[in-house]
């Protein structure tokens, strides 16, 4: 089995839901997958109060290496990358 490590960025609603962490190391399996998707399913099981918003793809936006994850698309991950989790912004 061959694991890969990827750091996990928290900003705003997100941060709040994993319990007020800036970033993880999060740790995936090729038996669970490494890519976006497979992310998503370990941080909800991770965070369970994350959960609702890390599944809900049109609320919560990923960005890999610092480039935008489009909704409903699942990328590939690898050792070291970063991704980020950006609820969405409200404010006027």
């Amino acid at each position: 089995m061959s694991l890969i490590s990827v750091k996990v960025l928290f900003f705003a609603s997100a941060r709040e839901a994993a319990g007020n962490i800036a970033s993880a190391s999060v740790v995936l399996g090729s038996d669970e997958g490494t890519d976006t998707g497979a992310l998503r399913a370990k941080l909800a099981t991770l965070y369970p109060k994350l959960a609702p918003l890390v599944r809900d793809e049109e609320n919560l936006t990923l960005a890999l290496n610092e480039e935008y994850v489009p909704p409903g698309e699942v990328l590939g991950l690898k050792e070291g990358d970063v991704v980020a989790l950006i609820p969405p912004i409200s404010g006027g």
